[in-house]
């Protein structure tokens, strides 16, 4: 068991303590003690898995702001490192909707310091979720504030930081602030179906175990998962509010211990089960752009049920449920602490942030060898590239409304991923067409587009691409924007080049 050393116990203690004393005369609007939120932040970041210094970091993130501690101070007691995550998450300040500038300002602010260290939005998400747990303490106005901005801005960043766990709670979390109408509807129609459901997947997974059984497949996991509120909602808003058409109201969920045991597990299915057409997603092969893998297989049941069937490994599933930040502890734990569940952080700190007398007695008591020194995890993920992408957008983009339609239309919005002709894997927007496409490969390729094919086919090039659709542009040297293409792109990206192009050769 890889156990904390005592340096990490000592680290966060002594942020323990520093905060408590910094804050002990700020209350929050519910009238207990700030320090309360400070400790809760901390919990939230060791359950994803975070090291010590990003733990010390989430207790210290609001002392320079709201209590006046100088970074020298900080910077003195806890080193450059925490001072600079705390500097991180002080200079985001907080997101609020005064006025179109304000907000997207705030939010430029927030995609560099993503750019900079990802570490910093992870302490701002887990401040976030804690803030979203507790909003029942501040008025109706403030309520729905916070909660459309958590829908707006928090919850897709988690979405593209592939952090599904912590989304999908900070969405539920704001759906009856933001709708409560169809939060009501929804959760009343969710609950006519959710006895019917448990007891469906609890006889097709005898079923399926004693199939597994005969194959003489004895290493997995069995669980099931009910789709979020939040989720559903959107879900039924596509499909016209009939529940009948969902078919991954609850799904059950398989973990195994490789990837070719998904491929073996995929084929027991199929051979006794009935796919249904155009239902088996392999994002294993081809990951989401969030870096979410796994097997997806919706089947008949054979009594008239239809279930969905997600298969994946434990390490996937970890990624599924922490995205990034699993980046950041997964691949330096032993192999029998990797559980989605509870991480060795979480337990220790668990132990540790309520009890700081009997931490003291245990700190005493260890005298671990300086060869056990556990630093932060030294491989910290560089920013993906649609950070990076946003935080250059921001210096590209002068009015704040075509700077928020960015993040709506381009990061913001349900992505699809489509292929070169090679195989590689194209990241847009849903609502695409072959333009978008070329501007994303290449500016070049994209201000000489003559032509495309989708899946081998000539095709317009305001078609809306598909998930899984095969592009190829065809080119010519000739060839050259107009300004019909501006009504034909839908990301920002291609209609920033489209409108250069023309502004440069316009009376040419």
């Amino acid at each position: 068991m890889n156990q904390p050393t005592a340096d990490d116990i000592a680290l966060v203690t002594k942020a323990y303590e520093f905060s408590e004393v910094a804050h002990k005369d700020h209350q929050r609007k519910s009238g207990e003690p700030y320090f309360v939120h400070l400790v809760e932040t901390a919990k939230i970041l060791a359950e994803l898995g975070m090291g010590p210094k990003t733990i010390a970091a989430g207790l210290l993130h609001d002392s320079i702001e709201d209590v006046g501690v100088t970074p020298q101070t900080i910077e003195k007691e806890f080193g450059t490192e925490i001072l600079n995550l705390v500097e991180g998450v002080t200079k985001l300040g907080t997101l609020k909707y005064q006025g179109m500038t304000r907000h997207t300002e705030s939010l430029r602010k927030l995609f560099v310091a993503m750019s900079q260290d990802i570490r910093v939005v992870i302490i701002k998400l887990s401040d976030r979720l804690h803030n979203m747990r507790t909003l029942q303490h501040v008025s109706p106005e403030k309520q729905r504030r916070i909660a459309l901005e958590t829908l707006e801005i928090y919850a897709p960043v988690a979405e593209r930081l592939g952090m599904g766990r912590l989304k999908g709670e900070l969405e539920d979390l704001a759906f009856p602030y933001v709708y409560p109408q169809e939060y009501e509807e929804v959760k009343k129609l969710l609950k006519q179906k959710n006895t019917e459901n448990v007891e469906h997947l609890e006889k097709f997974s005898r079923s399926l175990k004693k199939e597994f059984a005969k194959q003489g497949i004895t290493t997995f996991e069995m669980d099931y998962r009910i789709k979020r509120l939040y989720s559903l909602f959107r879900k039924l808003e596509r499909k016209g509010w009939d529940i009948d058409k969902i078919h991954d109201l609850s799904a059950l969920r398989i973990i195994v211990p490789t990837v070719g045991d998904c491929y073996k597990i995929l084929g027991v299915i199929h051979s006794n089960w009935r796919p249904l057409p155009g239902k088996i997603k392999d994002y294993i092969a081809f990951k989401k752009p969030n870096g979410y893998q796994s097997l997806h297989t919706t089947i008949f049941t054979g009594d008239g049920g239809i279930l969905e069937i997600q298969i994946r490994t434990r390490e996937m599933h970890y990624e599924a449920e922490f995205g990034i930040a699993s980046h950041l502890s997964y691949k330096h734990m032993p192999e029998e602490e990797r559980t989605p569940k509870e991480t060795s952080n979480l337990l220790w700190i668990k132990s540790l942030l309520p009890s700081i007398t009997a931490l003291k007695r245990q700190l005493a008591a260890r005298n671990a060898p300086p060869e056990l020194k556990l630093k932060e995890r030294s491989i910290i993920p560089s920013a993906p590239e649609w950070v990076k992408e946003l935080a250059e957008t921001q210096l590209n983009v002068s009015q704040s409304e075509e700077f928020l339609n960015t993040l709506k239309t381009d990061f913001f919005s349900h992505r699809i991923f489509v292929f070169t002709p090679q195989g590689d894997v194209v990241d847009l927007p849903i609502n695409s067409t072959p333009i978008d496409f070329a501007y994303a490969i290449h500016s070049d390729i994209g201000d000489h587009v003559a032509g495309a094919k989708v899946n081998g086919k000539m095709t317009a090039l305001d078609t809306e691409l598909k998930n899984g659709d095969i592009v190829e542009i065809l080119t010519k040297t000739g060839s050259a924007p107009t300004t019909k293409w501006l009504d034909m792109a839908k990301t920002s990206l291609a209609r920033r080049h489209i409108q250069s192009y023309l502004n440069k050769h316009q009376g040419a």
